[in-house]
């Protein structure tokens, strides 16, 4: 029996009340769920996310079906709901649903008692997109001068000579005017180099032998004969696209659809980090704001450390660091932490943690390992409450708006306002055809390009096509005092070519000068 002197233990309302005390702020917030505690939910507790501090970058994490697609939904969807566009990389199709109205039911009805929610079944502005048109949505390209070349040895599995011997590469093709827009084009730059013809170039680069030459060529092959030729090309995807309102003032959001190239996980995890990457290297510098220009989602995060290169994370590390004076916000979605290089994971300062399993000593490592990346709770056997979480629950610590971690709390989530299953195909396509961005992206384009020039030099075409040479030489003169002189030494051996002067009738032509590029080597437009 307990002496009227003796310390009394809290009620757990009291607990959840502190707790929640930890999440309250006066700006606009995610509301995330209630906290549970003494095995209760207390509706009345609030988890929140400030807006302000989406752009601190965070991290879902869990084991296969404990809920983190669907905590990736919740947060997209309040993100759109506040003006804000999302980007989210749709693996298995399951979120192609978000456009679509909700679906009531018992369990809805039970979660929005226990979550104190206004639920409301609700559609989102969604804009589906896709790899090279694989699959519905409308088709992302990017050029091969615009992808560079970390990223491309990323996709083709390269090691570090082979990754610096590809670099060499694009800067000849750079240096020689060589615009570089699909695969056969950079094939064909490699080709050139390990020619005769093209041989007093390949010894000028140095440190390209012909024996690297030939693995590069291989790999490529290989990536083409598995369909990776339709990924580059043109028209290449702007990433400002990425950042668009719909007439509402809601955010929309774009969902990369992934279901139909999930065997070309290298690929398409790449793909998406080049987004990220030319988001970065396009947007200017805002700092704090009140709430992120852009949230981009990258789910099953581990496929993109899998064997990256040194270049790679370190690319990736300073992206995820300096992105966020842009406003842009980065959540990495994945079943462990473990799978974030820790140069990564000390950039994410919101965590939703799911629950974890322990079937194996090595579960058991990467449990106590996550352990130690949470405050210290006196509410929480954290290390108990991580193997104990339900579906649709999670422990929540994140950056308060003072910028502090937040006491840790175990979440009951609230559901997703739109559907939670895939979209009929049918509805699905129909948006992509009436996507304003489809007339821009829907068909692909073939220009002239480093192949057709360096076939010129390699078969120069016959007298009778070479007649307009003679009648535009006038015109040269004007010309040639612009021209910087390092260009003339390579430049000159293909000005006469008809391939030559078909191009540089282009608009979008870069020839004749060095392409600046960023920290992947993806080329920084000049706008």
């Amino acid at each position: 029996m307990t002496t009227p002197d003796a310390p009394q233990e809290p009620a757990g309302d009291d607990v959840a009340a502190r707790i929640a005390a930890g999440y309250a702020t006066s700006g606009p917030v995610l509301a995330l769920g209630s906290v549970v505690h003494d095995a209760a939910p207390h509706p009345a507790a609030q988890v929140t996310l400030p807006l302000a501090m989406l752009n601190r970058h965070g991290l879902i994490a869990g084991a296969t079906g404990t809920g983190k697609t669907r905590t990736l939904q919740l947060m997209a969807e309040q993100l759109s709901a506040a003006g804000v566009p999302v980007v989210v990389a749709d693996i298995k199709g399951d979120l192609s649903g978000l456009a679509h109205p909700g679906e009531g039911g018992d369990r809805i009805t039970q979660r929005v008692a226990s979550t104190s929610d206004d639920w409301a079944p609700t559609g989102f502005p969604v804009e589906y997109l896709s790899l090279g048109g694989i699959g519905p949505g409308v088709p992302l390209r990017a050029t091969m001068t615009d992808f560079g070349p970390v990223l491309l040895a990323k996709v083709l599995d390269l090691n570090a000579t082979q990754e610096s011997s590809l670099g060499l590469v694009f800067h000849y093709a750079d240096q020689a005017g060589l615009p570089l827009l699909d695969l056969k084009d950079l094939r064909s730059v490699i080709s050139w180099l390990v020619s005769d013809e093209g041989k007093p170039d390949l010894k000028q680069l140095g440190g390209l032998s012909a024996s690297t030459a030939g693995v590069l060529l291989r790999e490529l092959i290989g990536l083409e004969q598995l369909g990776g030729d339709v990924f580059f090309g043109e028209p290449a995807f702007d990433p400002a696209d990425l950042i668009r309102t719909a007439a509402d003032g809601r955010g929309v959001i774009s969902a990369v659809e992934l279901a139909a190239v999930q065997d070309r996980p290298a690929l398409f995890s790449t793909f998406l980090m080049w987004l990220l990457a030319e988001l970065f290297e396009e947007l200017p510098e805002v700092g704090d704001v009140d709430k992120p220009k852009l949230v981009f989602f990258f789910d099953e995060a581990h496929l993109l450390f899998s064997d990256a290169s040194k270049a790679f994370l370190e690319s990736v590390t300073q992206t995820v660091r300096l992105i966020r004076s842009k406003g842009v916000g980065v959540f990495f979605v994945t079943q462990n932490p473990g799978d974030v290089p820790s140069a990564v994971l000390g950039q994410l300062g919101n965590r939703v943690q799911h629950a974890l399993r322990t079937f194996t000593p090595e579960d058991e490592t990467a449990l106590r390992r996550t352990v130690k990346t949470f405050p210290k709770s006196a509410d929480y056997d954290v290390a108990g409450m991580l193997t104990s979480l339900g579906i649709g629950e999670a422990a929540v610590t994140v950056l308060s708006e003072r910028g502090v971690p937040t006491p840790v709390a175990w979440t009951m989530l609230r559901s997703p306002r739109s559907l939670m299953s895939p979209a009929d195909p049918a509805a699905l396509q129909q948006a992509v055809e009436a996507s304003p961005l489809f007339p821009r992206y829907g068909q692909p384009v073939d220009r002239d390009s480093a192949y057709e020039l360096l076939a010129g030099r390699l078969a120069p075409p016959p007298a009778p096509v070479e007649e307009p040479v003679r009648e535009e030489a006038p015109e040269r003169p004007r010309r040639e005092p612009r021209e910087e002189p390092r260009e003339d030494d390579v430049v000159a051996k293909i000005l006469g070519s008809s391939a030559f002067r078909s191009f540089a009738r282009s608009a979008a032509s870069s020839l004749g000068r060095e392409i600046t590029r960023g920290l992947f080597g993806t080329r920084r437009r000049r706008r």
